[in-house]
């Protein structure tokens, strides 16, 4: 498959062939990719969210009038959840959402994310990240040569501090290191921009 492959300043291009690049016929993949977001997803969830049932909540336990002749329909206690100030009938409490996903699921979905991203011409590379000083306007310049609208990721294999200061004022960009990318980061975002050491760590993870 061929890329666009951009100098450091992003001002020239030229193409390049990657051979080994992920290629997929028809949907596979696609069930894996889903399952991995929703894990990713629900991999993030505190799932600390309680409420009390109406044996926790305070209150008296007492019947709050007599069962027949005040021509109103009948009630037991304050701690019933039709009552204001009382517990909660089946609402959530603290509970582990995590999922496990095997590795061979984790690199089908990671190769069929960058083939996505890929087929659809949003998949650049660059040559290096190599930011002379911490100066936004360093990577602005670079953003806007290569994808100057849209939420951008951008990898590679390593990043100085330089590089970093830079880019954190660009609240559309993201930056993750090559060896740490997943599905849920590429398919998050409408474009990547990866160096070239950076995509061999990717094409090496997603080899299944």
């Amino acid at each position: 498959m061929k890329f666009k492959l951009y100098n450091n300043t992003g001002s020239s291009s030229q193409e390049k062939e990657i051979s080994d690049f992920p290629t997929f016929e028809g949907d596979r993949g696609v069930n894996a990719l889903r399952q991995v977001i929703l894990a990713h997803q629900a991999n993030a969830r505190q799932g600390n969210a309680s409420t009390k049932t109406r044996a926790e909540v305070s209150g008296t336990g007492k019947k709050a009038f007599r069962q027949k002749g005040t021509g109103m329909a009948r009630r037991g206690n304050r701690r019933t959840p039709i009552m204001k100030g009382g517990g909660v009938a089946f609402g959530p409490k603290p509970r582990d959402y995590s999922q496990k996903l095997n590795k061979k699921q984790r690199q089908l979905a990671l190769g069929r994310a960058l083939y996505e991203q890929a087929n659809s011409g949003t998949l650049n590379l660059i040559e290096e990240w190599i930011v002379a000083e911490p100066k936004t306007r360093i990577v602005s310049g670079i953003l806007k040569n290569i994808a100057p609208e849209g939420k951008v990721l951008i990898l590679g294999e390593d990043f100085s501090k330089d590089a970093l200061l830079a880019c954190r004022n660009i609240p559309r960009l993201s930056v993750t290191s090559a060896k740490d990318v997943n599905a849920l980061d590429l398919v998050h975002h409408d474009h990547v921009i990866i160096s070239e050491k950076g995509m061999d760590q990717v094409l090496e993870r997603a080899k299944a």
